[in-house]
């Protein structure tokens, strides 16, 4: 089984199974709290991209579910396990996760597994007004461009469906967040992002190590030319995907579910879903 490569010590429990062997330790964190419906009357799904990057997965999820906790957010972690033979394709998987969150959320966080949110300032509340940019450029520790949109954005799920969700066409790593920016605004909904925060590019925890996590971006066929382009006529209503499991299982104590999704690719379409 794929989730057995997330042992370590004291922490990840699979529904249904014992603990799995030791192998590594875990962050230290505190024991899971339980949301309590006195926290508001909307629930987040956070929805996490996700390929084989589960030294970060082991910091990322009880670091979430702490970090929502203290704030009084009710939330559930869902991470979109790609395990298909096509290259990563962050879009497609969270407009996976979308559809597959259920009916007890409302609204959304698209969220990279390799940021971490460090000040409790930061509002992770219900978007009602517009898309809410948590990452802004102001305090990514990376990207600073005015359009950026990536890293970590709350949306609401019915503001979500306006936009369509996210294209399908971008294979590999980076552009999908630039053509959902264009979204947004063709969608008419005014983009919002935090004030008042004083800690700058010291507000997030980033732990992706590029030395370590080679990121896929590669330019093959038509991709160059087709990755500046507007996609309007994919998104949500026609990702095409199965999955392949579900399970719940806890981290360090703190809940989420994994999906193990297979993505479909029509090659006549976007032949770089493969590399040749």
């Amino acid at each position: 089984m794929l989730w057995l490569q997330l042992s370590c010590t004291g922490g990840v429990q699979r529904e249904g199974l014992d603990d799995v062997s030791p192998q590594k330790s875990c962050p230290q964190t505190p024991k899971a709290t339980h949301e309590d419906l006195s926290w508001g009357p909307h629930r987040l799904a956070v929805l996490v991209p996700f390929r084989e990057r589960f030294e970060e997965l082991l910091s990322f999820v009880p670091h979430m579910h702490q970090y929502l906790s203290q704030k009084k957010i009710r939330h559930h972690v869902f991470v979109i396990n790609q395990v298909d033979h096509f290259r990563f394709n962050r879009a497609s998987l969270i407009n996976v996760g979308f559809l597959e969150s259920g009916n007890d959320t409302d609204y959304i966080a698209m969220h990279d597994v390799d940021l971490l949110p460090l000040n409790p300032e930061l509002d992770y509340g219900f978007p009602e007004k517009g898309p809410f940019h948590v990452a802004s450029p102001e305090l990514h520790p990376l990207y600073h461009y005015k359009t950026y949109v990536g890293g970590i954005l709350l949306l609401t799920k019915q503001h979500y469906e306006m936009c369509n969700g996210m294209s399908n066409r971008f294979w590999g790593w980076g552009r999908e967040d630039d053509e959902f920016y264009r979204r947004i605004k063709g969608a008419g909904l005014q983009l919002l992002r935090p004030t008042g925060i004083s800690t700058g590019y010291q507000t997030f925890h980033h732990i992706h190590d590029p030395a370590w996590r080679k990121r896929d971006q590669k330019r093959v066929a038509a991709q160059k030319q087709e990755q500046f382009k507007v996609d309007h006529e994919g998104g949500l209503h026609n990702v095409q995907y199965r999955v392949d499991s579900r399970s719940e299982i806890t981290i360090g104590g703190a809940p989420c579910t994994v999906l193990n999704v297979m993505l479909e690719c029509d090659l006549d379409k976007t032949p770089w879903c493969v590399l040749s």
